[in-house]
């Protein structure tokens, strides 16, 4: 193979001296994910939303290592490049919702009723990760080394590593502080709410505005309410307050005003409540999600065209091969190793043709390519319009079948994520001087440890297939996934027709926004967001108002003590989040376990 000299602007070889792939380095990183892996499931089901896991496992290990350090439970200080290599594997395991917990099986469970095995869902996301990981090998060389794409959230990774563990460490400490009393605060909401004891006066779930009715009914029938919860808070902190102020937007159209006029003329359930809503809202909402994402992809072709190009590149060895480069060698055994195993869990698990497992496995290369390079350029991944792609060409491959759509979808949009996750790290490990290997490695193993708590997890929360779609686990996500397969899968005429014109406003809505972002970027900041907008069809309004909130503060503190802002939203946050949706499966654990009721 051709010898290339190192890139011009690549950071020299890494230092050989600091300890990188340590086992504490890694068992932090897999407890560390796992817990906070947790959190993302819970709230994922809740919003739709993931939350990333690296800067805030990256912060708690540095908190946790100082103090048994300070201790001497530990003999060395825990290193930068150690913990590098502990949020590799953090961000690996938090992520492992992206294998198809938080859309592709829920919907799938609300389609058929059926609840999925642990054992089947356990190996099920761990190969998805897995090939994930794999498919980003030779993508690395040519969008990190060589072209130097930006990846955002891991060059936030890499500054925050360097501050926690360099001159300015104390920052580093003031944020873990700051982010273990968000926990406690979202732990004490989450116990005062959800423990049933009898000496515990428990903090109401939905707290009720008095006094308005609409078409006879109380506001709380259409989902429009308070709610004793600081998770939603949080989320919306973190999110921002123009998708904040669209989803707020859409809750009021559609719980507001267009679910009142729909129980009048008697086109939904006269029971109301979330799930009868949602039942007609979700055609709208999917629709302009469905667009807008197509649309946004669409403009993005020079990326898919210079993504594809890059990996040519890589297999024709016109990059880098510098020390410590992760071998090309691995992703062809990777994928030799994998692929068989893929596709016999499509078919075996779900009934998926052999021949369609391996066109979803072909497909979600080409996917991954485009997640990683779109995720380097903006810092999205846009799994969602990705996914929705391999959903139309399975309904055309073969219509009517609901599994198969989803499934293969499932496939092509977990690589995807997975892949760009890997990116991610490595270019926080690139800008450290780390090696790429051992970022690797500690993914894989991040793999292992995110499927061992999420599945567990998701069996406890949701035991049965009845409890997605409520007004508890709402699941928005996978009420998108669920309205494209099942529209696919029945016909546009299937449809009330009210649901119909719903759904071709919904879409043109979709594509419309997206070009006004474009031609009128001055104006941006007032557009609605049409994935927020969309978002809020299918999210309970007392969610949206309290994502709303949070954004509302953030913003407050953003623009009078930016500073402030900086040091406190994200990590107060975060620990809202944390603390109060680990609070809540433990004590969902302690219900299935018969220790409290």
């Amino acid at each position: 193979m051709t010898e290339h000299p190192p890139h011009p602007h690549a950071p020299p070889a890494h230092p050989e001296r600091e300890p990188q792939l340590t086992v504490r380095a890694v068992v932090a990183g897999m407890l560390l994910g796992g817990v906070l892996s947790l959190s993302n499931l819970y709230v994922a089901l809740k919003t739709g939303w993931s939350i990333g896991v690296s800067i805030t496992s990256a912060i708690l290990a540095f908190a946790i290592f100082a103090i048994l350090f300070r201790l001497k439970l530990v003999r060395k200080h825990f290193g930068m490049l150690e913990n590098n290599v502990m949020q590799s594997t953090a961000s690996a395991a938090g992520y492992m919702t992206g294998g198809g917990t938080i859309a592709a099986i829920p919907a799938l469970m609300m389609i058929t009723g059926e609840v999925m095995g642990g054992w089947q869902m356990f190996f099920w996301i761990s190969a998805i990760g897995m090939m994930g990981l794999v498919m980003s090998i030779p993508m690395k060389a040519q969008m990190i080394d060589i072209e130097q794409l930006r990846f955002p959230t891991g060059i936030a990774t890499a500054e925050t590593l360097r501050a926690l563990h360099g001159a300015e460490g104390a920052g580093g400490k003031g944020k873990a502080n700051l982010l273990a009393w968000g926990g406690v605060a979202g732990a004490v909401v989450a116990f005062w709410r959800d423990a049933k004891f009898d000496w515990l006066w428990n903090l109401p779930e939905k707290i009720k505005i008095p006094g308005v009715t609409l078409a006879g009914r109380p506001l709380v029938d259409y989902t429009l309410s308070f709610e004793g919860s600081l998770i939603m808070v949080g989320a919306g902190a973190i999110m921002g307050f123009r998708a904040a102020w669209s989803m707020l937007l859409g809750a009021l159209i559609n719980f507001g005003i267009l679910a009142p006029w729909l129980y009048s003329q008697g086109v939904i359930n006269p029971k109301l409540g979330y799930k009868h809503i949602v039942a007609w809202s979700v055609w709208f909402g999917s629709a302009m999600i469905l667009t807008c994402g197509l649309t946004a992809f669409a403009f993005q072709w020079k990326t898919v065209m210079r993504a594809v190009d890059s990996v040519f590149k890589a297999f024709r060895g016109q990059v880098v091969d510098e020390h410590g480069e992760v071998p090309m060698l691995w992703f062809v055994i990777g994928m030799v190793l994998l692929t068989p195993v893929v596709v016999f869990l499509e078919w075996f698990l779900f009934g998926i043709k052999w021949w369609m497992g391996i066109l979803s496995v072909v497909l979600g290369f080409f996917i991954a390519i485009v997640a990683c390079r779109a995720t380097g350029e903006t810092d999205t991944t846009p799994t969602g319009a990705l996914g929705k792609i391999t959903q139309i060409t399975f309904g055309v491959l073969d219509p009517g079948n609901v599994t198969t759509n989803l499934m293969t979808a499932n496939v092509t949009g977990g690589v995807g994520l997975h892949a760009a996750d890997m990116l991610t790290v490595l270019k926080s490990g690139w800008l450290l001087k780390a090696d790429p290997k051992h970022q690797f490695w500690a993914q894989f193993f991040g793999v292992a440890a995110g499927s061992c708590f999420v599945v567990p997890a998701y069996r406890l929360l949701i035991p049965t297939a009845d409890l997605l779609g409520t007004d508890k686990w709402p699941a928005p996500g996978a009420q998108t996934w669920k309205g494209v397969a099942e529209l696919l899968a029945k016909g546009f005429h299937t449809l009330h027709p009210t649901a119909q014109w719903a759904l071709f406003i919904g879409g043109a809505l979709g594509v419309i926004l997206v070009l006004m972002e474009r031609w009128l970027p001055k104006y941006r900041a007032y557009i609605p967001s049409a994935t927020g907008l969309g978002l809020a069809f299918t999210t309970p309004a007392n969610n949206t108002i309290s994502m709303f909130a949070g954004s509302l503060i953030a913003l407050l503190i953003e623009r009078r003590k930016p500073a402030l802002a900086e040091k406190t939203v994200v990590p107060v946050s975060s620990g809202f989040i944390a603390g109060e949706s680990l609070i809540g499966v433990l004590l969902a654990a302690l219900v299935v376990l018969g220790l409290m009721q």
